[in-house]
């Protein structure tokens, strides 16, 4: 089974309109609601793909409500927990000239459902999958990655982090099946910019080097760089399109690669499947579907 956590899930509540008129009532031409969380674009783009997925995290009031039935009509096993008090977050998009953002904080999540969420993690046994994306929210602990991955060490699971700074660096040591930094986040890192694709070679060493199996490193338009346990230098190109939407792009490869390793235990099939779902997404109203990332697959493998 594959696990994915969102410590913070979100309504996206995305509004289209024509310039607007600060100080005044503006009115919109054309509204979407979509569920939203990292770790919840990677269950969807896993359950698109025909793989078994469960999503677990924390959620409340009545957006929390709508998210669990989203998310169980995407195909995916809902197991989040129910907060005691407060609603799970919305974030207003506004886009119109310019694209405009407004992020919810989401509720107080206390420690009894910390305890909860890591008794459900205490259930997962040798070959499970357990993916770890995003920001942590205000009221959990800042080593809230590392104590779950504390929790599973050595019990032969596949853990995936996605994550940035100090959040990546500190769970290195646990030793994570994959990590995908993008190129400008692997250069905060190592206090570098601009990185050629040398240096991100060099930089993806030295985080295997720390304890990362695999480390994966997107680059936007110009594809991507796998540096595998078994130190092969894999680059890969990007399909050509214009970009409807970069949103859950990254977490769209994360899916794909995690899918392709698990459907054939090939390091470049996962690099091209993580590359086809990452395409599809940025070149989708929504996220990637099945077929756009099966015909994106097609592109990736005649390149």
């Amino acid at each position: 089974m594959i696990y994915t956590v969102t410590f913070n899930p979100c309504l996206d509540y995305v509004m289209h309109t024509g310039e607007l008129d600060f100080g005044h009532t503006n009115r919109s031409e054309s509204e979407e609601f979509s569920v939203g969380g990292k770790g919840i674009n990677v269950s969807v783009i896993l359950s698109n793909l025909g793989l078994d997925t469960k999503a677990l995290g924390f959620t409340a009031g009545f957006v929390g409500e709508y998210i669990k039935r989203q998310v169980e009509e995407y195909g995916i096993k809902a197991d989040f927990i129910d907060l005691p008090e407060g609603v799970s977050r919305i974030n207003v998009k506004i886009k119109s000239s310019q694209e405009t953002e407004i992020n919810g904080q989401g509720p107080h999540i206390p420690s009894e459902c910390i305890e909860e969420l890591f008794k459900k993690i205490d259930l997962l046994v040798k070959g499970d999958t357990l993916v770890l994306a995003g920001s942590i929210p205000q009221s959990l602990p800042d080593n809230i990655y590392e104590r779950i991955m504390q929790r599973l060490d050595g019990r032969g699971i596949n853990i995936i982090v996605d994550a940035t700074g100090d959040l990546l660096v500190n769970v290195l040591k646990y030793h994570p099946f994959l990590i995908k930094p993008n190129n400008d986040e692997l250069g905060e890192i190592f206090g570098l910019s601009e990185l050629t694709d040398e240096q991100i070679v060099s930089c993806a060493e030295k985080l295997r080097g720390m304890g990362a199996r695999n480390v994966l490193v997107s680059m936007g338009k110009h594809g991507a760089i796998l540096v595998d346990e078994n130190s092969l230098v894999t680059k890969i190109g990007c399909p050509q399109g214009k970009p409807v939407n970069t949103v859950g792009s990254g977490d769209s490869m994360v899916a794909g690669f995690i899918a392709g390793y698990i459907l054939k235990k090939d390091y470049k099939f996962a690099l091209q499947l993580g590359t086809a779902a990452g395409s599809a997404t940025a070149l989708s109203i929504g996220l990637g579907s099945k077929d756009e990332i099966e015909r994106q697959l097609d592109i990736v493998k005649s390149m």
